[in-house]
């Protein structure tokens, strides 16, 4: 097992996941490298604890990469205290495995050794600029996440110690042709099935409810009628894109700025090539030799596009005799531009020369030489930029006066709305989640429910929303959350029990109807003496939409008929109930290749159910102590 351990970390599973955790940190951070502490731990493993210092760095890391993930709306995701102890408790659970794999990678003696981990960093695209190591920028980053050189190193030797264990069960797992073969069969299986659906709606006249059982159910789940918080905001909108301008931009303005930027408006010389592709990657030699004498067949007269579409490797450009189209400076492979751009003719071509994609032999078919855009043809661009610029100004000296009054005066937007030229707007009294634009956003809504704001009735700050785009508010009027009045749902609550009533009829019907089916009668006669539909799926599929999901989930966890029918009720998620008979299975056959990708799913689905056996056959044999999640974030 050692052995095959070693083997599955030098493979490119390993490289994968020890890739997968440094991605980890570099987009999240690590946070303080501090050590053991005597504070209560959240988990016990083996002896080992795990400290409130290795959870909340742990946790931090979690957070900082969620909030990349989910940008400015995870403070709406955040607000929720059941997701985010979930979280906390998923951290919890990561840390408990890695410390399970930590152990167990000492106790087989795996060790990476000093070369592997240098060669780790040297690698890592995080520390490299231009595609090279570099040595700043490797303790610039570690820096910012509170790592000594030394500590890093151990830390990374620790990632890949631990991922030579999972690339061990990650790395060595496979599936037989025959298991593939028998997977899919049964993933493509199809069911033959008659069945009836009784309908809670057609049970729902007649069904009485009493106003004691309305105020009964109303006392019992006050919660569901909650009517949310509400706010009326003012604010001030302060938008540059709708500040009017002082004075027009001239005509002499326009021009001036041109001749000042005159260098933007040139427009580099262009080049029209075509090239010979001549791929090196399996014999660099041959690849030279071919490339030289395709050289030597154009120098006597051979046609180019002739023998680019015959011979060169580009097929893409090869089936256009070459052409790769217009070119400038720094689009290409240095050595390529070089040699195009040497070309001193129409129709002349390179010598042989060398790129990171093999041989070129390169044409020049076309030059469009160094141009100036006309002040004519740009002003109009020009101006727009001027006005813009005019109103940014103008928006920066507006935003600094209007935050400084709305300060000065917190209890009223008036006067810092008259500063900033603009009126105060109002709204209507709306839940967080109904503010209108550009009110929207995270960072507003912060604002408007901050204390400061909504208990102190103060201005907050000026806010950004946009480009040259902010907004100040007040709260008006708040209405916290209250519990609506019975007459305001009680007919809400008629109807849900009204529902309820006509469920439970539903399933004693279906219950009734499966008695009498076990007593001999068939689902045809019981659907024509009842008056039911009875539906047909002669070969119902796993995946199928058109039948409820419980009906298909409970058709494939039936028994294979016999001579009869199986048949059985089945009750679905909107309160109907139904009868199930299932006639036959069909086995689907598996014939010639299996396809790369279904065999790499299956695979992989079996890789992730092996790898969960391994953590939970280390959980089953370790000695856990877990405090319940909550104990770790106090």
């Amino acid at each position: 097992m050692l052995e095959k351990i070693r083997e599955g970390s030098q493979g490119p599973v390993a490289k994968v996941i020890l890739g997968a955790v440094i991605l980890s940190f570099a987009l999240a951070g690590i946070g303080g490298y501090l050590g053991q502490t005597t504070e209560q731990p959240v988990a016990e493993v083996n002896g080992v604890k795990i400290s409130q210092t290795e959870f909340s760095r742990a946790f931090q890391n979690e957070r900082a990469r969620l909030e990349q993930q989910f940008g400015e709306y995870f403070a709406q995701i955040a607000a929720d205290p059941n997701y985010m102890a979930q979280i906390r408790q998923g951290v919890i659970d990561r840390l408990v495995q890695q410390e399970l794999q930590t152990q167990l990678a000492a106790e087989l003696g795996l060790r990476v050794s000093d070369e592997s981990v240098k060669k780790a960093i040297l690698e890592l695209p995080y520390f490299q600029i231009g595609g090279k190591f570099n040595n700043d920028r490797y303790l610039q980053v570690i820096r910012q996440m509170n790592f000594q050189p030394d500590a890093f190193r151990e830390y990374l030797r620790e990632e890949m110690t631990r991922s030579q264990l999972i690339s061990a069960v990650a790395g060595t797992d496979f599936a037989l042709e025959s298991e593939l073969a028998s997977a899919i069969a049964l993933q493509q299986q199809t069911r033959s099935i008659d069945y009836v659906v009784v309908s809670k709606e057609s049970l729902q006249e007649g069904i009485a409810v009493t106003e004691q059982e309305i105020a009964d159910y109303y006392d019992l789940n006050s919660s569901q009628f909650l009517a949310p918080e509400q706010v009326s905001v003012s604010y001030i909108d302060l938008n540059a894109a709708n500040l009017d301008l002082q004075s027009n931009v001239s005509e002499e303005d326009v021009k001036a700025y041109y001749d000042q930027n005159s260098a933007q408006y040139i427009e580099p010389e262009k080049r029209r090539v075509s090239h010979i592709l001549i791929d090196n990657t399996e014999d660099d030699d041959a690849a030279k030799a071919k490339a030289e004498d395709l050289l030597a067949q154009l120098q006597q007269g051979t046609d180019f596009a002739t023998l680019a579409e015959s011979s060169s490797d580009d097929i893409v450009s090869a089936e256009m005799g070459g052409d790769l189209d217009w070119i400038e400076r720094d689009m290409m492979d240095p050595a390529f531009e070089d040699a195009a751009f040497a070309l001193q003719s129409k129709g002349d071509f390179s010598d042989v020369v060398q790129s990171e994609f093999g041989y070129h032999i390169i044409q020049l078919t076309d030059i469009q030489s160094q141009q100036v855009k006309a002040y004519d043809a740009v002003k109009a661009d020009l101006r727009a930029e001027l006005e813009r610029a005019e109103k940014v100004n103008a928006f920066y000296e507006k935003q600094t006066e209007m935050g400084a009054i709305a300060f000065e005066i917190s209890d009223t937007l008036v006067d810092a709305a008259e500063v900033a030229g603009v009126e105060v707007q109002t709204t209507g009294l709306v839940d967080r989640n109904s503010l209108p634009a550009p009110l929207n956003t995270p960072a507003v809504m912060t604002a408007i429910f901050s204390v400061d704001v909504l208990e102190d009735k103060m201005n907050s700050e000026v806010i950004e929303v946009g480009d040259e785009h902010v907004v100040l508010v007040r709260v008006k009027e708040h209405k916290p959350a209250a519990t609506k009045p019975l007459a305001d749902v009680s007919e809400q609550i008629k109807a849900r029990l009204v529902s309820q009533k006509a469920s439970e009829l539903a399933k004693e019907k279906a219950t009734t109807l499966y008695a009498e089916i076990e007593a001999g009668k068939s689902l045809t006669d019981l659907a024509t003496e009842h008056s039911l539909e009875l539906r047909q799926e002669a070969a119902l599929t796993r995946q199928a939409y058109t039948v409820s999901p419980a009906i298909v989930q409970h058709a494939f966890k039936m028994a294979h008929p016999t001579d009869t029918a199986v048949v059985d009720k089945v009750e679905l998620n909107n309160g109907d109930a139904a009868i199930v008979a299932l006639k036959s299975v069909t086995n689907a056959t598996v014939e010639g290749e299996i396809e790369a990708q279904l065999k790499q799913n299956i695979t992989m689905a079996q890789v992730n159910k092996n790898y969960m056996v391994f953590i939970d056959a280390l959980k089953a044999n370790a000695e856990l102590n877990l405090p319940k999640a909550q104990a770790a974030t106090e």
